[in-house]
Order: structure tokens, then sequence, then C-alpha cells
């Protein structure tokens, strides 16, 4: 009411732009309360209802499918009662969101089914006496639900939720596992009982899915290549018969007017093939739900499309085919001018005839393609009522959205002419190997090569020629397919930036930038006062005492930041100043880096809020009503929230213990994991880096801050000294009291990644409205109240909280956590077990027993909530909500996603109208709690008409990115999830395509309950559970913006490891994706243009990632081809191709334009450039290994149909990676792809030497490999010789371990494989080849042996048959191999029988002689060398085709007995004691033990070379990797084991008091005097020291 008074009072110009202002509000003035309370809960009602309401008006719409079990006309009644509910009786209003509520409550996971609880409430509410409207009597209701109806389905998933395989119920029937979308789909199908609706591709068939889904984009994309290569044609870039005297692109002639015919022809099949398979596979996967209706079920007239494209490509590929004129270009026209080289077909008469049917049908196909895949409305069922809403703006975006996308394939069209084509010159079929096959319809005159001559098709030169040509043209193809991919990086980067300067952020970040914080005068000081209102100092003073808390000021550094804005930090008043001369503005840069940051972004966010940018855009701030201390502020208008934070057992607050451990050498070496030394297997990480302790590293990274802390210890008292060594020296010895360690441990806490530093930043919300006068008079008069529990809530979901299998010091850090937060609005909510401890469960009972009257143990499953009781000093029980079924359904690897079953355990106790999830690795900065309010009103504007539904579901905002501090890892890490989330995130939004990938996005609290929860958690599909909460929003055309005015801390992986495992993780998500109906029902109906855009919004970088591995395989095959051909260096110059050079700049370069470009904008060009270019380097050996294990991860995804949850654990940085982690890590994913390479490599170079060619060094190919093999070395921490010792000793005993060797210990060897934690290279392997043929399907075993089968057959096409005699020297060795083998095993496996195998494969020269006689080595060995490396690679492949022929007959009998009733359990047993023998025979294990020792001995030639690095450079491979500080450490010391901190000693040394950040060494603002500092340093036993004063 105060802001509506305030806007009556404005000016006719505001009263003009607010027309639309809340009309209703001026009623409930003139009202009284109950009027007010009437609309506020008709208004809730239909916030609560609107899922329900938009179900009944999809399912009234059913038309002949409507479903029997319900009603039309009580359908549209029920919707005209949710959305037209003013006037019904408010006490029945609030009875019908009670009931919704509790099936919520007690459907446990079913939340996640909105549409199928929508259904279930349609029966209750029917079955009493439905939602009676205004003009009929209400009376009392009793509603009845059917628990068991309510969970149908849920026990199906807990039985069987495998989506891929065929499995018994227990009503008999064999069925697909279920998962959540089968269930809501069948509440929108309207069906009694839950039935899988849905066929999700299993294997290989995500493939189908991947071209089907995308066949907008792939088809526009391949149209672009069609349109580059038509211009080419008479660009004359090419060879002068191809690219000249063609005609004008208006006027074709020529190869010209023959690519218009034959491009119609094999477009016009493509779709024939397109829509058979469509068809087909469209029909499969939906057959479960024909009959019914439901989104993306295929209507009629969705089929009769399709069948009508089909058609209609059949008819003009006949009617081109029927019309064609095909011409061959004379072979003078290559040295004549145009006047001399007229095509006969170009006349004006002859021209439209012939070319009337193709361009005829381009037309056409032009028309039915816009037609067919116009953008559909709604995607799925809408959000919410009021369909124009979502129709407002949609029109300009679309336009926005079209141009941009038809800028970006314009310049893929220019890079394709101009660069990409070229590469190619001469290199085509006719005219480089003279095969005339289709010569005539490309239109060039015939020539001579060498399958010229009859019969010679398939001799060895023309295949080799035909090869290299087929395989330049493919890689060339794949180039055009992903440049769009790094066109699209340019473009974000630049719309980007553009957006970025419209939303304020030039200079967001520059911290040189000065800050004026003197009342009245100063600029900031008045955007402060307009933002915040009159009392903006004490946000200002709650702000410096969070930051010197927090230990990132000193306590002279906040008493001067304070009397900046005249006031104290004591009594939060305004002070006079004492001398107006020494008033200036604040320079950031003197203080510490992250502080300086912080207040940096906070200023220059505020003038976002003043002026609303973005999605804001349009509302208007009043400082009197909105500011949050304004005269006429009301708490009500504070936005009430509850932020989530779901946690496993991810550590809580670092232990005494943890931080002291470390220095020692066994502390760097794969634990236990019972902790007993020698005992058990170790197979966890380490616990160190077995040179300094863990806390000696966490200081080495914030030096300045650990000074601040020990400053701030002594200052209160609480240590004798304020020396920062003497504090780490008597925390090492235990010498401190519990209170001071525990403050020691929070400070480390909130350094590293971990739950607590996420609680006390989520807390800071609380502490910042706690700071507001208004705030605090309301909870004054309400005592019994927890400030400011109203308005916001924090809830910590520990997962493993009292359960056995949980971590005894997590629940004690938990319980300190509580306990020191008190009094802020934090709750526990916990998964009560059969496996939960015995305290637990008491608690549980006491609390049951006192208000619910059960007995003892009454539930075996249930969610409690707990907050911390400060009179018994423990937990108390607040709520405990029964369940039927455990967090997680299913069993194995097919159990619901984790995260998202844990937030969901929380988010039934949220009430906030407002949600967030916060990841265990994030933190906030007050000042941020202190903008969320105004970020909060973006949902809902207070000037909004209707109030009923929000202009956003979703709204994301910035991440800092803590962990780029924690080394050269944390850093490149750090700038990728930086630059996506804000660049790129930016430009997603204004393409109105921005998903929600993650944390800490808001979400409106009524959507995630009634319309499927904030994240997806069905079992191997929703991997990534965080996006599909987009496609949800996405598909109901809801809106998902993101705003830059605020940013909330976020850590990632800092280690090598950890960092690999996450892309691996969110790599095997994306294909989990594609397989998804979700993914399916958008790229169906989103449009062309936006199709676009969620292709990039989706799967684009990881499938582009996928297809740039496959070129660096094509490029080394590509110039073995050439070599065979005797193409070389010489003969590709003569033909102009570009292949003749080294392709020394990656296209991946671009890559960096969006983070150039956002630095640039928000710190300046100079750090920009200095950040970006000092990064490179690291950068470059980081993301080439990266990209390989997203290439791989994929491929594992594609093959298995298993999408795999890595937890990374996310260690710290300087934790050691031991050479038996790392292979087992690698050793798929990066080590046999990288022998496969360098092989490649190899015999491309032997045979370029032998043949006397000049050789192409390829640079980028010799990168890529060595970087799979040693980026892991480059990137561990201290490369010292005792480590190194340790790691070779532990390695070759892992290399030569027996266990898992014997036969009965094959299902601890497949039990240890699918975890992760083998013991031996022996498990390591075997474990990979059973999983193999049991995981992949019958279909793609007998698949990948026919492809193997196709490779030989192309090899004994293009390998000369002298080379292929040298394979019976190789199947001699084998066969001599055999014999061992079987010895090995009838001998109880001895050492010496295996090892000898090796001796026996170096015999293959001497024994060569035996076979071919003095061929073999004639005129001497290393002539040979090419035949012996080409055929011992050739005989590796027939191996490899042999041992998957054998295995996958023995796979097909496996399936045999099982389908005749067999035992499954025996048939596999059986089966994996046939893999175990295979596993030798076809020596699998000897090769891989061929290739551990190459690593061994890389390893160790690497690490001894970054020893003597760091021995003779001065620590220069540890201060690259780690820090400065760690630099500065003696090469054989220990940090802070004999001497302070480096910027302490610089301090002592010099006689200043020098507190910077670690890698910048920034210094103090706040200047003394020498002869003041000199009366400091005097007096440092009793003062605290100015830490950061001016060096000199």
């Amino acid at each position: 009411r105060d802001r509506r008074r305030h806007l009556d009072s404005q000016s006719d110009d505001s009263d003009a732009d607010l027309s639309d202002a809340d009309s209703e509000l001026d009623s409930c003035l003139a009202s009284d309360d109950s009027a007010i309370l009437d609309r506020a809960m008709e208004v809730l009602h239909c916030r609560c209802m609107e899922g329900f309401g938009q179900w009944c008006v999809y399912v009234s719409k059913g038309g002949f499918s409507m479903p029997s079990t319900v009603e039309k006309e009580v359908l549209i009644a029920y919707a005209e009662a949710v959305t037209k509910n003013q006037g019904r009786n408010i006490a029945r209003l609030f009875a019908e969101c009670l009931l919704l509520r509790t099936l919520e409550s007690i459907g446990e996971q079913l939340i996640c089914c909105p549409e199928r609880l929508a259904f279930i409430y349609y029966k209750i509410v029917t079955e009493a006496d439905g939602l009676p409207m205004p003009e009929e009597a209400v009376g009392p209701s009793k509603y009845q639900i059917d628990y068991e109806d309510l969970q149908d389905g849920l026990a199906q998933m807990q039985h069987h939720s495998n989506p891929y395989i065929l499995k018994k119920m227990q009503d008999g029937t064999w069925a697909r596992g279920l998962n959540f979308d089968d269930i809501n789909e069948s509440g929108i199908q309207c069906r009694e009982k839950i039935a899988k609706t849905y066929n999700e591709p299993a294997s290989w068939h995500v493939v189908i899915d991947a071209v089907l889904c995308y066949r907008v984009p792939i088809m526009m994309k391949i149209w672009t290549m069609m349109v580059a290569f038509y211009i080419y044609l008479g660009s004359a870039r090419g060879n002068d018969i191809t690219t000249m005297n063609n005609g004008e692109w208006y006027w074709p002639q020529w190869i010209r007017m023959n690519f218009i015919q034959w491009s119609a022809m094999i477009d016009a099949a493509s779709w024939i093939v397109m829509e058979v398979l469509y068809i087909v596979y469209f029909t499969w996967q939906r057959f479960p739900s024909l009959g019914y209706r439901s989104p993306g079920l295929p209507t009629c007239l969705h089929t009769l499309e399709h069948v009508l494209n089909m058609c209609f490509s059949g008819a003009g590929l006949f009617w081109v085919v029927l019309h064609m004129n095909f011409a061959e270009k004379p072979a003078l026209c290559a040295q004549t001018d145009l006047d001399q080289c007229v095509d006969p077909r170009a006349s004006l008469k002859m021209l439209p005839k012939i070319l009337s049917p193709a361009i005829g049908y381009w037309a056409v196909r032009m028309l039915v393609f816009f037609v067919m895949n116009r953008r559909r409305f709604p995607i799925f069922i809408l959000g919410s009522s009021g369909n124009p809403r979502f129709r407002q703006g949609k029109f300009q975006t679309d336009v926005l959205v079209n141009a941009i996308w038809a800028l970006m394939l314009g310049t893929c069209i220019f890079a394709e002419v101009c660069f990409i084509f070229p590469s190619v010159r001469g290199m085509d079929l006719n005219s480089l190997c003279g095969l005339q096959s289709g010569a005539n319809m490309y239109g060039l005159p015939p020539m001579m090569g060498k399958c010229s001559a009859k019969n010679s098709k398939f001799t060895f030169d023309c295949v080799s020629c035909v090869t290299s040509v087929a395989t330049a043209q493919m890689l060339v193809f794949l180039t055009c397919l992903v440049d769009i991919y790094f066109v699209f990086y340019i473009y974000s980067a630049i719309v980007g930036s553009v957006m970025g300067q419209r939303r304020f952020l030039n200079d967001l970040k520059n911290t040189g930038v000065p800050i004026d914080l003197r009342p009245g005068a100063g600029r900031e000081a008045r955007l402060f006062e307009e933002v915040f209102g009159p009392e903006w100092q004490r946000v200002w003073c709650a702000m410096i005492k969070h930051l010197l808390d927090e230990s990132y000021l000193s306590p002279k550094q906040a008493e001067g930041l304070a009397a900046a804005a005249r006031c104290t930090l004591d009594s939060l008043s305004v002070v006079a100043s004492k001398d107006a001369k020494r008033e200036k503005p604040i320079n950031l840069k003197k203080f510490n880096h992250i502080a300086g940051e912080r207040l940096a972004f906070f200023f220059h966010s505020l003038k976002s809020i003043k002026t609303p940018s973005g999605p804001s855009r349009g509302t208007k701030f009043i400082g009197e009503t909105d500011a949050l201390t304004g005269k006429s502020f009301d708490i009500g208008s504070v936005p009430t929230l509850t932020m989530i934070i779901p946690a496993y057992n991810e550590t809580v607050i670092p232990s005494s213990a943890f931080l002291r451990d470390g220095a020692l050498r066994e502390d760097a070496t794969n634990q236990n994991p019972d902790g007993q030394v020698g005992v058990g297997d170790p197979t966890l990480p380490p616990v160190g880096d077995g040179v300094n302790s863990n806390l000696a590293f966490i200081v080495s990274q914030f030096p300045d801050e650990w000074i601040y802390l020990a400053e701030m210890l002594h200052q209160k008292g609480m240590t004798e000294d304020p020396s920062s060594h003497r504090l780490y020296k008597r925390f090492m010895i235990q010498a401190l009291t519990s209170e001071v360690e525990d403050e020691v441990r929070i400070w480390a806490m909130l350094r590293t990644q971990s739950v607590g530093r996420t609680v006390v930043g989520a807390l800071q919300y609380g502490n910042a409205l706690a700071a507001l006068p208004a705030i605090r008079q309301y909870y004054a008069q309400r005592p019994e109240k927890r400030i400011p529990e109203d308005h916001m809530e924090v809830i910590l979901c520990h997962q493993t909280y009292g359960n056995t299998d949980g971590d005894p010091e997590n629940d004690k850090a938990v319980r300190m956590l509580l306990s020191r937060n008190a009094n802020s609005s934090v709750f526990l909510v916990f998964d009560l077990t059969p496996t939960s401890g015995v305290q637990v469960k008491n608690l549980v009972d006491e609390f049951l027993t006192k208000n619910g009257g059960y007995g003892v143990g009454a539930f075996k499953y249930a969610s409690v909530k707990c907050r911390w009781n400060p009179t018994h000093q423990d937990v108390e029980v607040v709520a405990v909500l029964p369940r039927k079924f455990p967090l997680r359904l299913g069993s194995g690897d097919c159990k619901t996603q984790g995260k998202a079953c844990n937030q969901l355990n929380g988010l039934r106790f949220a009430t906030g109208h407002y949600c967030q999830a916060l990841d265990c690795n994030m933190g906030v900065f007050i000042g941020e709690g202190f903008k969320v309010p105004y970020v909060l009103r973006t949902f809902m504007p207070m000037d909004r008409k209707n109030r009923t539904a929000p202009k956003c579901r979703y709204l994301g905002f910035r991440e800092y990115i803590f962990t780029g501090r924690e080394g050269t890892v944390g850093k490149c890490h750090a700038s990728a999830e930086w630059t996506f989330g804000t660049i790129y995130q930016r430009f997603l939004s204004g393409m109105g395509t921005r998903m929600h990938y993650g944390h800490p996005d808001f979400v409106d609290g009524f959507w995630v309950r009634n319309r499927g929860g904030m994240s997806k958690s069905s079992p191997v599909v929703n991997l990534s559970e965080d996006i599909f909460a987009g496609y949800n929003v996405r598909m109901r055309e809801e809106n998902s913006p993101h705003v830059d005015c605020l940013e909330f801390e976020k850590g990632r992986e800092s280690t090598f490891n950890s960092a690999s495992n996450f892309f691996s993780k969110i790599s095997g998500g994306s294909i989990a994706v594609i397989r998804s109906r979700d993914n399916h029902l958008l790229c169906e109906r989103i449009g062309l243009a936006h199709g676009w855009s969620f292709y990039f919004t989706s799967v684009a970088f990881y499938l582009s990632n996928l297809f740039i591995d496959m070129s660096i395989y094509l490029y080394v095959l590509l110039f073995i081809a050439f070599t065979l051909a005797d193409i070389d260096l010489a003969k590709l110059h003569e033909l102009g191709s570009t292949f003749q050079t080294e392709w020394v700049m990656s296209m991946g370069m671009f890559s960096l334009f969006p983070q150039l470009l956002e630095m640039v904008l928000e710190f300046g060009a100079m750090r920009a450039f200095r950040e970006v270019l000092g990064m490179l380097p690291a950068a470059t050996f980081f993301f080439i290994f990266q990209n390989k294990n997203i290439a791989s991860a994929l491929r594992n995804g594609i093959a298995t149909g298993i999408a795999k949850y890595f937890f990374t654990g996310r260690p710290m940085a300087n934790q050691h990676q031991t050479w038996r982690d790392i292979y087992v890590t690698y050793w798929k994913s990066h080590y046999k792809p990288a022998f496969s390479l360098m092989t490649a490599y190899i015999i491309y170079q032997v045979l370029v030497h032998q043949t006397f060619q000049g050789a192409l060094p390829m640079v980028l190919v010799v990168i890529s490999f060595s970087s799979w093999l040693v980026t892991p070395i480059i990137f561990s921490p201290f490369p010292r010789w005792p480590l190194i010792e340790q790691d070779i000793r532990e390695f070759s005993a892992f290399l030569n371990g027996t266990a898992g060797k014997e036969e009965e210990e094959l299902p601890e060897v497949v039990k240890r494989g699918s975890s992760g934690k083998v013991r031996t290279l022996w498990e390591c392997g075997l474990a990979n080849e059973i999983s193999t043929f049991l995981d992949s399907t019958l279909w793609l075993c007998v698949m990948t042996v026919v492809l193997r089968v196709i490779g030989v057959c192309f090899m004994m096409l293009i390998i000369p048959a002298e080379i292929l005699d040298f394979l019976w020297i190789f199947i001699l060795v084998w066969s001599i191999n055999l014999v061992l083998i079987r010895l090995y095993l009838i001998s109880g496996q001895n050492n010496l029988l295996l090892h000898g195998q090796t001796v026996v494969w170096l015999l293959c020269v001497p024994l060569g002689q035996l076979v071919l006689g003095s061929r073999a080595v004639s005129p001497t060995v290393i002539t040979r060398l090419p035949e012996l490396v080409i055929a011992f690679t050739i005989f590796a492949y027939f191996l490899g085709l042999a041992k998957d022929t054998v295995l996958t007959l023995n796979k097909v009998l496996l399936d045999l007995r099982v389908m005749a009733g067999g035992s499954k359990t025996i048939a596999e047993r059986h089966h994996n004691q046939f893999v175990r023998k295979c596993f030798l025979y076809f020596q699998v294990h000897q090769f891989d033990m061929a290739e551990a020792y190459f690593i061994i001995i890389a390893n160790t030639a690497v690490s001894l070379i970054l020893m003597l690095v760091d021995r003779l450079f001065f620590n220069v491979h540890t201060w690259w990797l780690l820090n400065r500080e760690m630099g500065r450490t003696a090469f054989d010391g220990q940090y802070l084991a004999k001497s302070p901190p480096q910027i302490e000693s610089d301090q002592l040394r010099d006689g200043t008091s020098i507190g910077t950040n670690s890698e910048l060494g920034l210094e103090d603002s706040f200047q003394h005097t020498p002869t003041q500092a000199g009366h400091n340093n005097h007096h440092m036993s009793a003062t605290p020291r100015p830490l950061l004063q001016n060096r000199h």
C-alpha cells in the first residue's frame, strides 16, 4: 500500500510509465483486512493448483481420445475453479491446497510426477464433492487417499528400474524398468495402473536418436555446406577445371548446373531414408503409448506429415532423375577464358527447362521443411494459464534469434569457401585417381590415373588412391560439421559482451576503480543510499564485519573501511569526520585480492539494481518503498526463501587430524579403507602430498588471511601472541586450546570445498536480513522466533547423518556447525533407514512417542527434520515424515539419482515461496546476501498486475569459482566454468534457450512442488539431473533468465584426476540426455532457429569434441593413405591443397574468445590479456587431455548405454596423484588411444622415410598423443625422489600382482571392476573385458565384429602383399605363446612363463628367417622395419577380431541358455570363465602389460625431468602448479616447518608489514607515516599490526 501511495504521488510521466500497475490493489486499499486475506488466499490457491488446472485443460481437449476414466465437463469445471477462483470460500481453497500438499508429502518421490499427482487428485476430489464454484453451497468435505494407488509405480521401480532390459515383474509379466517419466505420462494418459509408456534406446541406438532428434540442425548444416560448395565452384579457389567457368551464381553452367541437380537427388534420397527410419523407430519407441494421448505421441496429422514428406521426397527424386541433364565439362575449359567455354545448356531457352525440376524440388523442400518443423505451442502441458502472456516479446526474440543464426551460418559458408574446401583442391576421384564412375554426373572430363586401366579398380594403386581421396573428403566433411561450433563461440563472445555492456558490466570487477563512500559527497555513497536507503552504513559495516570475521581483512583495515563511510563497527552510527582533508576514495587494489574483488563487484552491481536491466528491464525502482532501509519499506516485500544443501558424505569441517596429516610419505600413497596401515587393500586416494601438512598447503594459498587470523585471535585474547608461525606450530603439536583449534578448523573450512563453507555462506543471507532495522523490529516482537526464520531458512539435507555407512567425524562436525549457528534459521534433514545408528533412532522414537503416539521403531524409512536445542546441547526433532520406500529406488547401477533424491528430501520440509539448492562447494559474501531480496523480486515485481503467474520459474545468476586460486588445475577448470556461467549464460538467456544447468539458481517454490521438483532423478537417463529441470521449464513455455547483479561462490575440482572424473560424468550424462523423451519432445517442437539454440544448449559441446577427436585419427590415416598412394608433399603442393602445410593454429583457440572478451569487459584489457595468455600453455595441455576424456566418455556411453556417476571428492590441489590411480583412471580412455595414434604416426613416419618423401611433422598430433600419456604427471605436485621411488615401487607391485588371477576370484574381480577399486593390472583388464561383453547388447557385439571384418577386407585391398607376407612371422610367435600360456595355466601360474612370452615376441626377427628366409632381413633389418611394424599392427588387429568373434559367439550361447530357462547366474559364471581364458590366449593381458611398462618408463622420465627443473630452477614447477609460497620454499623443505609465511618473512626482513595476497603482492590503502609505522612495530605485542603497508 505504501508503494501504491508513492506511485500516486509521482508525476504524470511516471504514471504513464506504470499504466499497467495493479488495479486490484486499489480495491484492496479501500477494503478491510478480510478482503485482502481473501484475495491473498485466492492468489496462493492459483499458485498451488496451477499444475492441476493445466492438466485439466490439456486432458479436456482429448477429443476422441478422451480417457474413459475422466469426464470432459468435470475437467473444464475444475480448471475454471482453479483459474477463476474469485469469490470461492477461502476455507475451501485452503482445504484444496492442503490436500494437494498432503499428496506431495506422502507420495514420496511421486512429486517428480506432477501429472500423475493431478490425476490422483482428480479422482479424490471427484469421489468427494468436486471443486464447488462460488454459487454452489459449500459444506464440509471428506477426502480419502488410497495410499497404494498414490504410490503405484514406486514399488515397480524399486523392483526393476533398468529401462533397457526385460525383467519378470511381481505380477508375472515381463517388462522394461519403469522410470518417473513413465509414471508421469501414465497420469497424462489417465491410466488407472502405471505402465511403461516409452522404450528408451539402449546402447548404440542412441546414435539413431541423435540423428533423428537433431535432424533439423544437421540438415540445415548440410544445406549450408551445399551452398558453400556451390559458391566455391565459381570462386576460382580450387583447380581451374573445377572452380572456373561455371557461370554466375544466378546463371549457372557446367559443374554448377550439374550440382543443382545431383544435390537435389541426394537430398531427396536422404529424406526418404530419414523418414522411413523416423516412422519405424518412433513407432517402436512410442508403441506402449499408442492409442493414448500425451505430448509427443504421434497423432494422425503428425504421422501424415511424415508420410507425405516421404512421398514427396520419393516423387521429387523420381522427377529430378527423370529430367536430369548432366553435361561433361570439356578439358579445354581449364585453359580458356569464359567466352570460349560456354555450356550449351545455359541458354535462355534450355536453362529453365533443365533446372526447373531441381529448383522446383528445392523450393517445395524449403516450404515443406519450414512447415513441418515450425514451432509448436505449447511444447508440453503449459506452465500456467493465460496463453497470451507467453507470447509477449516472443516475436522480437524470434526475430533476434533468426538473425543471429543467419549470421552464424553465413560465417560458416564464408569459412568453408575460403579455407576448408580449398584444402582438397584437385583431390577428387576423377582428377587424382582417374576413377570415372559418376564423373559425368559431377561434370568433370575423364582423366587418366591409377584407376583408369581396365580391371584396375581393386588393385593396390587404385584402392590406396581412392582411400586417400575419400579420407580427405571425410575429414573436410567433419570439419564443416564442427565449424559452426567455433563460430558459435565467436558470436557468443561478441553478443554476450554487448549484452554485458548494456547490463552495466563494464569494469565490474576492476579493483582499480576508486570507491568514494563519503556520505552525501561520494558517488558510491549516493548510489549506496539510493539502493539501500538512509541507513546504508549498517549494510556497509555488516559487510566489513563479515570480511573481518573470515580473516579477509586485518582489524586495522576494517576500522579504516568503516571510518571511510563515517561509521564505526561497534555502534554502527554515523560519526563526524575529524579531518575532512583525509577523506579520500578507497583504493581496493591495496586490499586483499578476494576482499577487493568482492567489494568492487558489490558497488558496480548496484547500478543494475537501481536501473533494472536484463529480465528486470521495464520495472521501476522506488527507493522509498523498495530500498531495504527505505522510509516506507515493509518486510512483507522480502520474498521468503528456502536454501537446500544436499550432502552425502562430503567433509563438513576439516578435522584436526586431517589438517595435521599430509607431510609423511605414507600420506601420499593409496590408503586402506579401514584406515589401518598394512591391513586391507590400498584402494582409497592419498590424504596429502607427502611433503607438507594439509594445513600448511591451505596457508600457502592464503598466507595473508592466516596472518589476519593470528592477529584476530590475539586481539580477542585467545592466543598469547599474534605470530602466525607460532599459531601453526602450536596447532601441529596440539598445544592450542579446543576453542582456538576449532577456530583454525573453521578458518580452513572456509577455504576448502566443504559442507560447512556452504552452510555458513547460505546463512549470510539470514545475517544480512538480521542487520536490517525493520527486520530486527519485527522479530523483537516475536522473541520465540529465530531471526529471520519467517523470511529464510537453510536446510542441510545430510543423507548419511547418523548412519552406519556415514562418517562419525562428519556427524560431530554437523552438530558443531548447528551449535555455532543455534540462533540462525538452519535445520538438519536426514534419512532414517534400517542402517541408521541407535542414537538417531532413539531421537526419532522419542519424538514419535511424545507427539504421535507411535511405538518404538514404528517406521522403517522416514525423512526427519531437526534443529539445534541450546538447552540440551543436541539436535532435537522438529518433524518426521514417514516413507514406505528408501530414498533411492532401484538396485545396482540403476538407482535413482542420489543428489536429486536428497534435494527432494529437503524440499518436503521447505516453507519458502522461493527455493534454492546449493552444492556442497559453495559460499556467499554477505554483501551478495543484501542483494538477494532485490533479485528475488524479478520473479514477481512489486507492481506486477497478475500475481498468480511469475515472470520466470528459474532465475540464474553469476558464479565466482573460488578454486581458481587453488593451483593451475583449479585455475584452468575455474576459467572454463566462469566463462560458461557469465558470458555464455548471458548469451543463451538472450537467445531464449537458457536451461537450468545446476546450482545456485533460484526457483519458484510453488513450481517445484507441482511441476516435478528441482531436478529429475530417474535411473540412468537423468544422470545430469539439473538440466532436466531446465527442460521442464522450456517445455512448459516458461522462462529461465539470467542476471548479472548477483554472484555466489562455487568450487570446482582442483586436482587433475578429480577434474577428469567431473568431465567424464557430465559427458556420460549428455549421452543419457539424448536418450530421454524430454529431448525428443523439445527437438520435435521447438522450431528451426530455436532448434539450433537448443542443440548448443544441450549436447553440441560434447558431440563437437567427439567429432574433433575423430578428425585427429583421420588426419594421420589420411597421410598414411597419401604415402601408400605415392602422394607426397610436393604433389600436394602441385595440387594447391592446404594439406601440404602443418596445422599449427588449432581451431580450439577460438574457444578462448568468450573468456577473453568477458575479462576485457569486467577487468580491463591489460589484465585480460595477461591472464589468458599466461594460462595458454597450461590450458592447452589441460583441455587437450580433457577433450579426449569427453570423447572417450561419449563412446563408452554410446556402447554400454550406462551413464555412470563419478564421485570426484573435490580434494585439495596438493593431493598426490599416485601412478596406480592415474593408470586405473586413464588406461582405457587415454593410454590405449594414445598408443593407437602413436602407432599410426610411427607407421606414417617409417613409410615416408622409406619412400624418401617429405614428412609432415604433425606437431598437433604429436602434442595430442604425448599429452594423453604424460599430462597427468605434469599436473602432479611435488616431483620429489622419495615420492617417485614410492610410486615406482607401488606401480610395479600393481603390474605384477597376483590378486584376482584365480578362477574362484572372478566374482570379486567383477565387483571391484565396477567400483573402480581394482588391486592389480590383471583385475583392471579382466574386469573390463567381462563388463564389455556383459554390458553391451548382442547387436552391438555383432555389429562390432561385422565392422572389424569390413576393416580386414579393406586392409587386404590397401596393404601390399609384400607386407602381408610378414603376418606369418607373428602367427608363428603367437603359436609358441599359446603353448607357453597353456603351461602357465597348468603350472600354477608361473610368472616366468608369463613374462617369457615377451621374450618370444622379441625373437620375431630371427624367427622371421625361418618363415620368409633371407627376405625377412634383406638387405637390413632397418630396411624391413616398415613391413614388420605394419604387419604387427595388422596382426594385432586380426587377433582382436578373432577374440571379439569368439566372445560374441559365446555371448550368443549365453543368451540362448538363459532363454531356454537356464540359470542366468550359472551362465554368466561360465561366460566369465571363458572370457578369462581368452584374456590370456588372445594376448590381451600381455599387451596391457607391455603398455603399462611403457607408461611406467614415461612417468619416471617425466617425473625426473620435473624434479630436476624444480631443483635447478628454484621450484618453478611447484610455483607454476600450486602457488608462489610453495615455490619459494626450499626444494627439500616443508612449508612453515622452520620459518613463517614468505610474506611475513619479507615483512621482517624489510622492516615493513606486508600482508598481500600470495599471488599478486597487493598493498594496504590505509597508509601510515614512517614514524607511525615504527611506533606500531615497537608496540607489536599490544596492538594488532597494520599488515598491509607500503613497501619502500
